[in-house]
């Protein structure tokens, strides 16, 4: 370690000021995540009396190989948040491109939601699974972490599928994209507007 700061300038680089370090605003918060292109996944479980219930979210993504964990966020309070507590499982339905209308759906709050869309028991947990999705992911609770006004589920992958022929529902600057197929921008041949468009 000393050989590696050996003729390292370790005053190169100022301490933080309070204007650096009292945090951006909300909305250009929004526009600099927003961003960052993502996918959306319905997240489901059931309550107590066995009714499916569930949430759109486009926070997700894989956290380790081993053991298999990946996380979603959510904002507090969450009828479905509660009910993953309570049964320590989940279903993560990655949506295809074709599936806004479901996204839409499950990012409001509704009595029923699940009557209006096609869905199945998943194999391992028995949890809804949307029929739609392009991949899944059958998960129990690994650890639930408070973040400001979220909260971040830590779920250990139990079970999961994909289908490599299906295209992924994007979101990106508040938008629903297609993305329509992998490109190779090094030949010349493809452009922006082959590969992504919005609805």
């Amino acid at each position: 370690m000393e050989d590696e700061m050996a003729g390292t300038d370790v005053t190169a680089c100022p301490a933080a000021t309070p204007e650096q370090t009292a945090g951006i605003e909300p909305e250009q918060f929004r526009r600099v995540m927003g961003s960052l292109l993502s996918g959306v996944c319905i997240i489901g479980s059931a309550d107590a009396a066995g009714a499916p219930c569930g949430l759109t979210c486009s926070a997700v993504c894989s956290v380790s190989l081993e053991p298999p964990l990946l996380l979603f966020c959510v904002k507090t309070p969450s009828s479905t948040l509660d009910a993953i507590r309570a049964r320590g499982a989940f279903v993560v339905s990655l949506l295809d491109v074709e599936s806004h209308a479901i996204s839409d759906l499950f990012a409001k709050p509704a009595p029923d939601k699940f009557a209006s869309v096609a869905w199945r028991g998943a194999a391992h947990t028995g949890l809804p699974l949307i029929d739609a999705a392009l991949a899944h992911a059958e998960c129990a609770v690994h650890d639930i972490v408070e973040a400001g006004d979220h909260v971040i589920v830590l779920g250990r992958v139990l079970a999961g599928d994909a289908d490599p022929r299906r295209f992924p529902l994007g979101y990106w600057r508040r938008d629903y994209m297609r993305v329509l197929r992998p490109v190779d921008f090094l030949d010349g041949t493809d452009t922006e507007a082959d590969w992504i468009g919005e609805f």
